[in-house]
């Protein structure tokens, strides 16, 4: 699968591709996002998780401190056993394997959801989930790159 490559040029438009990303997103997924700080890993998740359904633009901040954020997708219809979970990683402050071990990252891995890792190049992660690897880097005032691998857009 060829890398995609975008360039945005306002925080809106980066929303807007996290939404156009999330529309092709289905669980379980692996969504692993790299970039510098202030590149527009949590900007892009905004659209992401609100694209799923699963909260409101607004009320999606980095978790660079909790450093685990669950959010959950209201079920659509009473036979809808497993609603949505999504779940938004940030590894900024994770400083070793221990410490990655301790975020329970394991049971996330454990369900069928959507797991959003920010700063996921600072460790390898095993699994059998399909992928999606995301880069973002500064182009100059708003502008972000955004650089996927692994989803057709």
């Amino acid at each position: 699968m060829m890398d995609k490559e975008f360039i945005t040029q306002s925080s809106e438009e980066t929303i807007a591709k996290g939404r156009e990303i999330a529309a092709k997103l289905s669980p379980p997924v692996l969504v692993l996002l790299s970039g510098d700080l202030g590149a527009g890993k949590t900007t892009l998740t905004k659209g992401i998780i609100s694209g799923l359904g699963a909260a409101r633009e607004e009320d999606i901040t980095s978790p660079t401190f909790t450093l685990v954020h669950v959010f959950q997708k209201p079920s659509s219809a009473p036979s809808e056993s497993n609603p949505l979970k999504v779940y938004h990683v940030d590894l900024y402050r994770v400083e070793n394997f221990h410490d990655l071990e301790s975020l329970g990252l394991e049971d996330a891995l454990g369900e069928k959801a959507i797991v959003i890792i920010e700063w996921s190049d600072r460790f390898t992660f095993r699994s059998d989930w399909p992928r999606v690897e995301i880069h973002l880097q500064h182009e100059g005032g708003d502008a972000r790159r955004i650089v996927i691998c692994g989803l057709n857009l």
